[in-house]
């Protein structure tokens, strides 16, 4: 077994090199992409890499929940800004990191070699998108006991969510077609989306617990 550092652990300079280097070769790579390219390119030895991660699977698991956790970053808990405040944070958070040109590289790369690493891709998905709902999921749940969002399921509330930010924006960047490219509409898009999931899950009314 090897340490799984916590999302909220700092990461050590070697491990973030490495961390580093598995997202560029993903944009380049995808799926194919080997112990044997993360040591050439971050000039270590294969079996430091294995020794130290364990295999390429795990290396990915650690990659991809380290870049859920960034985007999760705004959802500290107890905060007591306002909730559409915290929420907007997170969309744009959201939203730059996957409008970020090696993002969206890495996406179209790895979409395009998942018939043939199918368990891999599973694997990537579980620590990507996966982990990133989890998380905001945990949030929801901590807001719902301080009484500031309505009792409902937070899996459910999450995905309605982050499906909420995400629009149908990156369909249109896969087919080329025109979408937000500018932050001030992604701002735009983000904020409708955050009003449109408080007002479908509000607050409860004082002194009535928080039933759907």
């Amino acid at each position: 077994m090897h340490p799984q550092p916590s999302p909220s652990a700092p990461v050590e300079a070697r491990d973030q090199r490495v961390f580093d280097a598995v997202r560029e070769l993903l944009a380049t790579q995808g799926m194919h992409l080997s112990m044997d390219a993360v040591a050439a390119h971050v000039g270590c030895s294969k079996q430091t890499l294995y020794s130290r991660y364990g295999s390429k699977r795990e290396l990915l698991s650690l990659v991809m929940r380290q870049s859920a956790s960034a985007a999760a970053a705004p959802l500290g808990g107890g905060d007591e800004r306002p909730l559409r405040e915290v929420l907007l944070d997170f969309a744009l958070r959201y939203l730059e990191h996957r409008n970020q040109p090696r993002s969206r590289q890495a996406a179209q790369v790895i979409a395009s070699g998942v018939q043939e690493f199918r368990e891999e891709a599973r694997a990537l998905y579980h620590s990507s998108a996966d982990a990133l709902r989890d998380q905001l999921a945990e949030w929801m749940r901590t807001e719902m006991a301080r009484g500031r969002v309505i009792h409902d399921d937070p899996h459910f509330m999450a995905e309605m969510l982050i499906s909420m930010i995400a629009g149908q924006d990156f369909e249109r960047q896969r087919f080329h077609a025109p979408h937000r490219d500018d932050p001030t509409l992604r701002r735009r898009w983000a904020e409708f989306a955050v009003d449109a999931f408080l007002r479908a899950f509000p607050a409860p009314p004082a002194g009535i617990p928080g039933t759907r």
